[in-house]
């Protein structure tokens, strides 16, 4: 990757958007880090720079549309350009089977993890065309790809979403210099992997492999995919689960 491109991840101030963020930085990519954790954000910021690599924080609620067209539009200010975005921003949402779970829990999580997909790659898609290039990395799961006994409707119809927005969004786009493609992680030592520990079992012998996956080795996925090592790849979906959906 060429020291001029610049990444804008989402859900960048923790977890695998952190680690997203850095991996880029690390490649000489200047890096936008968009979160609503103010804290997080700058925290992400500031390791990059203590690593040497440049990036800026920027605020935004990723399932805004004026946000987000804010933010594309401060991105390309700042760097001039936007050549890989990893739309990484989610939430599990309430621990409710389907009979059980809430009107307002399921636009809540429908909002985050689908809706901001999808405006994300709205604006981003935008600037990419005009410049005729440009990848995207959207992060669904491994339950975007199987149903979950646990009691999480709303995370799994969201995350199935991205995978079929994604395709439609990468077919639409090939012709213009555009690819998009969606990585599936399994469990991922993350705050958001603790926060739904506290909720519900996740009960790690499931993965094949006996583990859950480090951040890193998410962010070197979203790295590869990005880079033209991946050139002939649009549409995909690269699952990283330790083994869990090959049973």
């Amino acid at each position: 990757m060429a020291s001029e491109r610049v990444a804008l991840v989402t859900g960048g101030g923790s977890g695998i958007g952190r680690a997203s963020a850095m991996a880029f930085a690390e490649l000489g990519t200047k890096v936008v880090v968009v979160d609503l954790d103010l804290s997080g954000g700058n925290e992400t910021v500031k390791q990059i720079a203590d690593n040497g690599g440049e990036a800026t924080f920027i605020e935004a609620d990723v399932s805004v549309a004026s946000q987000v067209e804010g933010m594309i539009q401060r991105a390309v200010r700042t760097y001039g350009s936007l050549d890989y975005a990893h739309n990484n921003a989610g939430i599990a949402g309430d621990i409710d089977k389907t009979a059980d779970c809430s009107e307002e829990n399921w636009d809540n999580v429908m909002r985050t993890n689908l809706k901001s997909i999808w405006i994300c790659m709205k604006y981003e898609i935008l600037q990419m065309v005009k410049q005729r290039f440009g990848v995207i990395v959207n992060t669904s799961s491994v339950y975007g790809l199987v149903g979950c006994e646990r009691g999480m409707p709303a995370y799994v119809a969201s995350k199935h979403g991205i995978i079929g927005l994604t395709k439609t969004a990468a077919l639409e786009y090939a012709k213009s210099g555009i690819r998009i493609n969606t990585i599936c992680p399994g469990a991922v030592n993350t705050p958001f992997r603790k926060r739904l520990n506290s909720k519900s079992s996740n009960k790690l012998g499931e993965y094949p492999l006996g583990r859950a996956a480090e951040p890193q080795e998410i962010a070197k996925a979203v790295v590869w995919l990005s880079s033209d090592e991946a050139s002939f790849m649009t549409g995909s979906t690269l699952v990283i689960d330790g083994g869990k959906t090959a049973r």
